[in-house]
């Protein structure tokens, strides 16, 4: 106890009308006198009987007599025998047994005479506690004087104390042969005694019974009630140590074969003191453990501490199965490691954590040690004052009552925590800046805190209702928010001087009252919903972005509604000339008249690219919706724009869709978009209405039953390849080259068809490269596996799309494939869009370059009607141009178309390329190719796209000609000389 803290009690104690103790005179002279001087007066008077006053049970502890012993190992002898063996042997004041359990023999003098110096009879005392019975005889006539067990005595051998003793009926014998045998670490010794000295003896020892007996019982009473009353199981814990404790202090005194009282039969004698000394040792590293846990947690030694739980565990089992004697040595060595380990914690607790209540629990493991040396020391040194004042029993009650001091201090630390933590809660009441409120069952305030006060700018609640604050109907809301469960919360929201406020009500029931917080989330609450205005909101115009779209589409999706897409024409143009702040500005302006131009409350306007806009009209009338995009068109894009001096014309283009229910918003809005490109086609501030029954919609239909076909990782079922013949135009019956082109098979006709939709859905959905490399694949499979076959076949043609040439992953796998096939990898000639290749000329060169490695070609398709670039195309090393077949299919009919073939011709020529005609579909056609100096046709005049296998039953492109007009004008070009072109090598296609 600190010198301030025991200040502070005794100023208290002192003081007691401070503290509510007595208010008047006499309340404080009581209290002074009760609390003060009367346990002065104990204590002093407890000093004076101990030092001065004569002791009520003083006797001289009896005569110790020596004597000859002679142990019996196998149990065999008989008195006359003993008393043979005995004669001449050595006289001894006592004898340690060690644990033996055989019979021992000895003898001693007896005194003459039954009185001596008028004390009373003499009798002799065999005080030994281990001691299971005792046998005596006359040793001169043998003649027997008693016999005494646990159980029974007869003669002049009874029980007395924690051993025997013997009592002549008339005289002593003048030697006294006895019989003993033991059980435990028995000391055999012999005492005489006047009657008078050993009655007192007797009854001092009964003293000490009761006393250890009915302090401990009454200790453990007190604790057990306080742990039922403050249910702590370390109290109950604490009550069974005591127990313990009381079992192993009447052991060490001698009348633990007593049990508050009452004899223990001995056939249980033994396992009861086994049990209680192993139940000591469990209880005691239990209390330790749990009494002193948080500070063992500071100090480690955790799996130390484990270790000697566990040692309990061999010590309960040999305790059921083990002899006490051969217990005792177990025993001993586990509760000597068990001991050690807890002096070693606690000097270390000590060390580390200086914890007042390890300090008392400490002096009472002490006490307890401490108390048993000086029994030792005291017995061996004859030093009977000691064992007076500072004996088993004594220090059984001591320790005990240090442990309970070690209890009371954890309580009062406890209790100091606690009323910290109140304090704590008090201050933080006042002080935290959130409402807190209690309420009774009909929503009165019974207690608010300053913070409340201050929110609701009321100074005095007492007897007010919630609904005088916050409205009429939010205390039922709270209410039912509580109703069947132990908390609930909601937020309520008050007008207050023209601005309302928003707050969240948390609150539990608790023992008849409502215990809540009011917290003030004006602030965040007006700041998510600006957080929401912006996620749904586009920035700029303050219309609906597409996520705010969503939202309202998702509403009004299962009726049937109308849906427009508005797309600015060339818009573009303004950004780019006049710079995007005027750009912005007319983006401004044409949200507020379009609507300006709508109807009121009938609509959702929002925008879901840079110039592009989508409304979604509340109606399924499509005439009503029409009307007013029309509308929009005159009001709003009929007049320029004005920013300052500048005026700006504006067009735009609705697309206008009939919506069913259920459909997604990015179907609608790409239905309407295809709607929208269509009004786009047809000239400036158009409108295209596409009504629920539109092809448009079975086309988008189709799509997704397509989409639907494509697997994660594989094309869908049903593409096949075919094959369309390239003639030569310089020797048509020399050589059979083609080109694979994709078809399809219906699942249910087997008909094959174009596989054009496919294509065009794989390409809008993400999925044209899985097309792709099932071509590739197939293509290079056919090729290896018809090798022999294709003895004419110089180059095979196969797109690749312009998705998959930028997928780096697909182009690997190209390559890969090229690297499996090198065969077909000759054969093959790789097709790529002109308008691709050219938009990234890097890319395209290397792959251009890796593909010749495997020993492929590349083509540039549809050369014309791309971006051409000559200073390119001149460090492009492709192997062909082909021709866009727009120019080739009205070559003879337009001069202009004419013209340009030939200038492709000529700069193939010059590049040493090859040139491709495709889309030659008649003889003028074929003939103007020819003029023109083209290298290579494809066309349906030539031959349609063949399936494979007849493809192998033909030896070069012209025989597949069924037009004998042309077939004739064919074989006229077998005859003529070639140009003279320059060596072209690889290039080369024939």
């Amino acid at each position: 106890m600190s010198r301030r803290r025991f200040a502070t009690g005794l100023r208290e104690l002192l003081t007691p009308g401070v503290n509510g103790s007595g208010g008047t005179v006499i309340d404080g002279l009581l209290f002074r006198f009760s609390v003060f001087l009367v346990p002065v007066a104990i204590a002093l008077m407890t000093l004076a009987a101990l030092a001065v006053w004569p002791a009520r049970f003083a006797n001289d502890g009896g005569q110790g007599l020596d004597f000859a012993v002679v142990a019996d190992p196998g149990g065999s002898f008989e008195p006359h025998q003993a008393r043979a063996r005995l004669a001449g042997l050595p006289r001894i004041g006592y004898l340690d047994t060690h644990l033996s359990e055989a019979p021992f023999w000895f003898v001693f003098d007896g005194p003459l005479s039954p009185a001596v110096g008028g004390h009373g009879a003499q009798l002799i005392e065999f005080p030994s506690r281990h001691a299971r019975e005792v046998s005596c005889w006359d040793a001169a006539t043998l003649d027997p004087l008693g016999r005494g067990s646990r159980a029974s005595a007869e003669g002049g051998v009874r029980q007395a104390k924690a051993g025997f003793f013997l009592i002549p009926a008339v005289a002593v014998p003048a030697q006294v042969l006895c019989r003993s045998q033991f059980s435990g670490p028995a000391r055999l010794t012999v005492r005489q005694w006047t009657e008078g000295d050993f009655d007192l003896s007797i009854a001092e020892f009964h003293r000490e019974l009761g006393l250890l007996d009915g302090g401990l019982l009454i200790l453990t009473l007190f604790v057990l009630i306080t742990a039922l009353i403050n249910r702590e199981w370390i109290y109950v814990l604490f009550a069974a140590w005591l127990m313990g404790n009381l079992r192993i202090a009447a052991l060490s005194a001698g009348f633990d074969t007593l049990w508050f009282g009452h004899e223990i039969p001995a056939t249980w004698m033994f396992l009861v003191r086994k049990f209680s000394m192993a139940a000591y040792c469990a209880l005691t590293i239990m209390l330790f453990s749990r009494l002193l846990a948080a500070e063992l947690r500071q100090v480690g030694y955790g799996r130390w501490l484990n270790w000697v739980k566990w040692s309990n565990a061999p010590l309960m089992l040999c305790a059921l199965v083990l002899s006490y004697g051969q217990f005792l040595p177990v025993f001993w060595l586990l509760s000597v490691f068990s001991v050690g380990s807890i002096i070693f914690l606690m000097v270390r607790i000590l060390m580390v954590t200086r914890s007042p209540v390890a300090i008392w629990y400490a002096i009472s493991i002490a006490i307890t040690v401490g108390a048993n040396f000086n029994e030792v020391v005291a017995a061996s040194l004859g030093i009977k004052a000691l064992m007076g004042l500072f004996n088993s029993v004594t220090a059984a009650l001591i320790s005990s009552l240090m442990a309970a001091l070690a209890i009371a201090e954890q309580m009062h630390q406890e209790r100091l925590g606690r009323l910290r933590a109140e304090a704590e809660l008090r201050n933080t009441y006042e002080a935290i800046p959130i409402g807190l409120f209690t309420l009774d069952t009909k929503g009165c305030f019974l207690r608010v805190n300053p913070a409340m006060r201050t929110m609701v700018g009321v100074a005095d609640f007492s007897g007010r209702h919630w609904g005088e604050f916050f409205g009429a109907g939010t205390w039922e809301n709270l209410d039912d928010a509580l109703r069947g469960r132990a908390s609930g919360e909601t937020e309520i929201s008050v007008m207050e001087g023209g601005q309302r406020r928003y707050f969240l009500v948390k609150a539990t029931a608790t023992d008849g009252h409502v215990e809540g917080s009011l917290q003030d989330i004006t602030q965040r609450t007006l700041a998510a919903k600006q957080l929401q205005l912006l996620a749904d909101h586009d920035p700029l115009t303050g219309i609906l972005n597409r996520r705010g779209l969503e939202v309202a589409f998702n509403r009004i999706s299962d009726s049937t509604l109308c849906l427009a897409y508005l797309d600015l024409d060339r818009f573009k143009l303004i950004n780019d000339l006049y710079g995007h702040a005027a750009g912005d500005e007319i983006l401004i302006q044409i949200c507020r008249q379009i609507e300006g131009a709508l109807e009121p409350e009938g609509f959702h306007f929002g925008r879901v690219g840079g110039d592009e806009f989508v409304i979604a009209f509340n109606t399924s009338d499509m005439s009503v919706a029409e009307r007013q995009c029309r509308a929009i068109l005159r009001a709003v894009f009929s007049e320029p724009f004005k920013i300052n001096a500048k005026a700006f014309i504006v067009n735009a283009s609705i697309g206008l869709i009939e919506v069913t229910p259920g459909i997604l918003l990015t179907e609608a809005i790409s239905a309407a978009d295809r709607a929208c490109r269509t009004a786009k086609e047809g000239g400036p501030n158009e409108l295209v209405v596409y009504r629920k029954d539109a092809p448009v919609f079975a086309e988008r239909a189709e799509e997704l039953r397509i989409i639907q076909q494509f697997g994660t990782h594989a094309a869908p079922e049903g593409l096949v390849l075919h094959g369309q013949p390239i003639m030569s135009l310089r020797a048509p019956f020399d050589s059979l080259n083609f080109e694979f082109l994709l078809r399809m098979r219906d699942p249910d006709s087997g008909l094959i068809s174009s596989a054009y939709k496919v294509i065009k859905t794989a390409e809008t959905s993400g999925r044209i490269s899985l097309i792709d490399r099932w071509v590739f694949q197939r293509a290079l499979e056919w090729l290896d596996e018809h090798h022999a076959a294709l003895v004419n076949t110089r180059v095979v043609n196969v797109n690749l799309s312009g998705a998959s040439l930028n997928d780096m992953h697909f182009v690997e796998d190209i390559f890969a494939m090229l690297a499996q096939h090198p065969r077909a990898a000759a054969l093959l000639c790789i097709e790529i869009t002109e308008s691709v290749a050219l938009h990234d000329i890097d890319t395209s060169l290397r792959f251009v370059d890796r593909a010749k490695q495997y020993g492929a070609r590349v083509a540039l398709d549809d050369f014309g009607a791309g971006y051409t670039s000559f200073s390119y195309l001149r460090h492009l090393p492709a192997d062909a141009l082909k021709i866009d077949g727009q120019f080739v299919l009205g070559a003879t009919a337009h001069p202009a178309n004419m013209a340009i073939v030939e200038a492709i011709s000529d700069l193939a020529h010059n590049f040493g390329m090859q040139s491709i005609a495709e889309w030659a579909e008649d003889i003028s056609t074929v003939q103007a190719m020819v003029e023109a100096g083209i290298d290579h046709l494809q066309g349906y005049i030539i031959a349609l796209p063949q399936p494979l296998e007849n493809l192998l039953a033909a030896c070069s492109g012209a025989d597949f000609i069924q037009d004998p007009v042309v077939a004739a004008y064919v074989k006229t070009l077998q005859d003529i000389e070639p140009w003279g072109l320059p060596e072209l090598g690889r290039r080369d296609l024939h």
